[in-house]
């Protein structure tokens, strides 16, 4: 028995070795089939093979091709440099590396101020803060304009932006912010050697803050291709557009896409009441401030100025100044004065008041004016805080914006008929404009003093602990009224945006000025009321009154 299970365990070895012994061979077999017999490879027959030609059947060329060659030798690359200011100055904001070796301002809230109220005829006006704003960057890789006078650390900065040429004896279009506090600026166009010379030479023309807006001059001994601009009130949402610039150094980019939305303003208060953007969703990276947005015709019916983004890159919405409002202010930065004059009757006011504030006062078109500057137009002219603003020459006003519009576009000097409202009654005056960097002038307030007065507790029910304010502030604010001590979260006030140290001085119209007024009217208040304070903050008197409500 046992010899049979030794001859059958010798079988199944030899079985398992004659196995392997034939896959040595084939294994050695392809290769020697593979290589030659110098162990070179051998080259596979490919003589049925057909060689591949390039093809010459040329397309006739979209419209964006044609746009790209006919406007894209306008179209020039601006680079800035900021010189080493002192070495002791921490001022500055921290910069942040970008591509290039150059570098950016750190992306910032451009609605950060608080205290930016609407003078004469303006925009948002109020403190809220925008979630918006959390991740706007208007910069591009171009100077800030709250950007620090250079380095502290003896660098000489550069950045970079875009630009268009105008006029062709040099003149050229770009945003204030890329040349803002540069100490030399460059222009490079598409014809220029492609070297590391940075440009030729500009120098600056005029500059307008409002509008984010500069013209700047190169010199040269021929005339130079310039673009066509074109009438950005015809613009559709829908349209076609083609933007041209110089993202990330990446000099003539072209990208296109649609005009998404028109008429949008995207800084509060004073900052954007001259700020209306067409919206786009072509592409636009830091580099292409201040380079044109084009409709079909190849036209310019905007200068790319900002982009809304979480990272400092495209996400799909890029907003550009409107061409018609670029041309008014190119038109006024190269004459003689080279600055923007806008027309001022010496008013402030909050635009976007709530539905409570209309009911009360009993208007839904117009401006409720908040404050009227001592000594404008308006003051002159015998318009008070609360008239009501509604039409300009005969012509209805809609709202603070359509008031911002008409006026800022007057000259100094001229007169309008403005009709307005007072206690219910239509009545008119005549006004003549002002200059609006004249008639305003800044002024910083003083903290309420300490009052020893006792506080009121009527207000609860709003949610509120006030006080009666001192002679000094009384006088300071040229009234009386309480002083907010406390804001109970989550209660009426608070919902409402009200905070310590404002002062009311109204209620529904109702004096305040004193505990007692204030304690009888806030008793009289019942739920489901409309409730609408009057305040000033003695920190800023100069803002004028304020007017914040809701219903009860």
């Amino acid at each position: 028995m046992n010899s049979i299970y030794a001859r059958l365990r010798s079988h199944r070895l030899a079985s398992a070795f004659l196995f392997l012994a034939i896959l040595s061979a084939a294994i050695v077999g392809g290769s020697y089939a593979a290589h030659g017999v110098r162990g070179q490879e051998r080259t596979s027959d490919s003589s049925d093979a057909t060689p591949l030609k390039v093809v010459n059947s040329p397309t006739e060329p979209n419209a964006f091709v044609k746009i790209a060659k006919s406007v894209g030798p306008a179209v020039v690359n601006i680079n800035t440099q900021t010189l080493p200011k002192n070495a002791g100055n921490k001022g500055g904001r921290r910069l942040l590396p970008n591509p290039h070796n150059r570098v950016q301002p750190n992306p910032q809230n451009p609605g950060d101020n608080p205290d930016d109220d609407d003078q004469d005829q303006g925009g948002q006006g109020g403190q809220g803060q925008n979630n918006f704003q959390d991740f706007f960057n208007r910069f591009f890789g171009g100077q800030g304009p709250d950007q620090g006078d250079g380095g502290d650390d003896g660098q000489v900065r550069e950045s970079l932006g875009s630009g268009f040429i105008v006029d062709p004896k040099g003149y050229i279009v770009t945003n204030n912010h890329v040349i803002e506090k540069a100490d030399k600026i460059f222009v490079k166009l598409s014809t220029d050697p492609d070297s590391q010379d940075l440009g030729r030479p500009a120098r600056v023309i005029g500059t307008d803050k409002a509008t984010d807006l500069a013209v700047i001059k190169i010199e040269s001994s021929s005339p130079l291709p310039i673009v066509k601009m074109g009438n950005s009130d015809q613009a559709q949402v829908g349209d076609w557009v083609e933007a041209i610039g110089s993202p990330f150094a990446l000099a003539q980019t072209v990208t296109a896409g649609i005009i998404s939305a028109k008429n949008r303003t995207i800084e509060p208060g004073v900052a954007g009441q001259f700020q209306h953007f067409l919206q786009t969703d072509a592409a636009i990276n830091p580099g292409n401030s201040g380079g044109p947005l084009l409709n079909m015709n190849g036209e310019v019916i905007g200068v790319n100025t900002a982009i809304y983004t979480q990272s400092a890159g495209y996400q799909g919405i890029g907003f550009a100044m409107p061409s018609n409002t670029v041309v008014s202010v190119y038109n006024d930065l190269i004459s003689p004065s080279h600055k923007v004059t806008r027309g001022s009757i010496g008013i402030s006011f909050r635009s976007n008041l709530s539905g409570a504030v209309n009911r009360i006062y009993g208007f839904k078109n117009g401006v409720l004016v908040q404050q009227v500057q001592p000594g404008g137009p308006a003051d002159k002219a015998g318009i008070k805080s609360g008239d009501i603003i509604n039409s300009i020459d005969g012509r209805s006003i809609k709202d603070g914006d359509d008031l911002v519009n008409d006026i800022a576009s007057r000259r100094p000097g001229s007169s309008i008929r403005l009709g307005f409202m007072r206690d219910g009654k239509t009545q008119d005056a005549t006004v003549t404009v002002g200059d609006r960097d004249k008639v305003f002038g800044e002024g910083i307030g003083k903290k309420e003093e300490a009052n020893p007065d006792s506080t009121s507790d009527a207000g609860e029910k709003l949610g509120l602990v006030v006080r009666q304010i001192t002679d000094q502030t009384a006088q300071k604010i040229h009234t009386s009224g309480v002083i907010i001590q406390s804001v109970r979260t989550g209660s009426f006030a608070d919902l409402q945006g009200l905070e310590p140290g404002l002062v009311i001085v109204r209620i529904n119209k109702k004096p305040t000025g004193t505990k007692d007024q204030f304690d009888a009217v806030v008793k009289g208040l019942k739920t489901g009321d409309d409730v609408v304070f009057e305040v000033l903050d003695p920190r800023h008197p100069e803002n004028g009154i304020n007017y914040i409500g809701g219903t009860l």
